[in-house]
């Protein structure tokens, strides 16, 4: 579990609600179920006329991995790719098929699997690139819809506003009581622009930072085993890997 999402979550809207009760206000004055509906569903409403039903309905998944994620380690990934260098300099290339079972990443099995089978560098590089091209069009769909969540929010909720406000001012003739239905018409505004900066834009930012991740690890798998495929030395393919990493990150390689 990703502490820095629950976390930043949890600071974020305790700051808004401490602040509020320090300005002496109600909690059950923000619970307002007209403003909520028109907020919430009214966004998702609007978000759903821009992508597809699929994707509206992978918003649990895309939730679920901005808050567990995946942490890769590089420095593992690289001994692994290094180890099965090394194996396939004393077993030969089809040795490798026997090690493709302790392999769990999905993307590494398969680039193992096609060195196996013997496929040419160049059409090896191409594959692996075009289904590297083909993840980052998924990531970029949970991305953009929390995008635009992000987007329409505050602006469904300035349309509850303006909506309690012309049923406000045109409903009631006690001063005292017009003053309290316009507070409650800016609670519809509250909760747009609270969902989009605490919740729909971060999500998204989070998941961006997932995939750069996803990606990062992917581009070295890729490199690995086309030099694995290309019969480089194991100790040059370690140095060659490494020099995707942060010198301070590299320990004592």
């Amino acid at each position: 579990m990703d502490i820095a999402t629950l976390g930043g979550l949890v600071i974020g809207v305790s700051a808004v609600i401490i602040a509020f009760v320090m300005e002496g206000g109600n909690l059950s004055m923000v619970i307002q179920t007209p403003a909520m509906i028109l907020v919430l569903v009214g966004t998702l409403g609007a978000a759903t006329i821009t992508t597809s039903f699929s994707t509206v309905a992978r918003i649990p998944t895309y939730i679920r991995i901005a808050v567990l994620g995946t942490k890769y380690d590089s420095l593992d990934t690289i001994n692994k790719i290094v180890k099965l260098a090394e194996r396939a300099r004393r077993e030969g290339i089809l040795g490798l098929e026997q090690h493709l079972k302790s392999i769990n990443h999905p993307f590494f099995r398969n680039a193992i699997r096609l060195v196996v089978d013997g496929t040419e560098v160049t059409s090896l590089r191409a594959i692996l690139e075009t289904e590297m091209t083909y993840i980052a069009e998924r990531h970029k769909a949970g991305i953009t819809l929390f995008r635009k969540l992000g987007g329409f929010s505050p602006t469904l909720g300035i349309i509850g506003t303006v909506l309690g406000l012309i049923h406000a001012l045109a409903s009631s003739g006690d001063a005292s009581k017009m003053a309290s239905a316009i507070a409650i018409a800016f609670i519809a505004t509250l909760w747009g622009v609270g969902m989009a900066n605490l919740f729909y834009l971060p999500i998204s930012d989070k998941l961006r930072h997932r995939h750069e991740d996803e990606m990062f690890e992917l581009q070295m798998i890729t490199e690995g085993v086309v030099a694995i495929q290309s019969g480089d030395n194991p100790r040059m393919i370690r140095t060659k890997l490494l020099s995707f990493m942060n010198s301070s990150l590299r320990g004592d390689y």
